[in-house]
């Protein structure tokens, strides 16, 4: 399932895009430690595909998806 966030980035002069912080919600934002990979690819478990960034928050790798101009992140399914 895919959850749409909130991400502060910067933009460079050549145009690379870095994210730095998810917004989760009002209450919680979550510092990006690292960017280790950045590559074009799909999200099996949510659909989409767009630019995935391969990232660190608080010492777990993650995935965040920027697709055109939203970014999201596979959520777990609510029980």
């Amino acid at each position: 399932m895919k959850r749409y966030v909130d991400v502060i980035s910067i933009t460079s002069a050549d145009g690379t895009v870095t994210p730095l912080w998810i917004l989760w919600s009002d209450t919680l934002k979550l510092q990006i430690d690292r960017v280790l990979d950045v590559r074009p690819a799909a999200s099996l478990k949510a659909g989409g595909a767009g630019i995935r960034y391969t990232i660190r928050i608080r010492g777990k790798e993650r995935y965040l998806w920027k697709e055109e101009e939203r970014w999201f992140v596979e959520a777990r399914r609510e029980r």
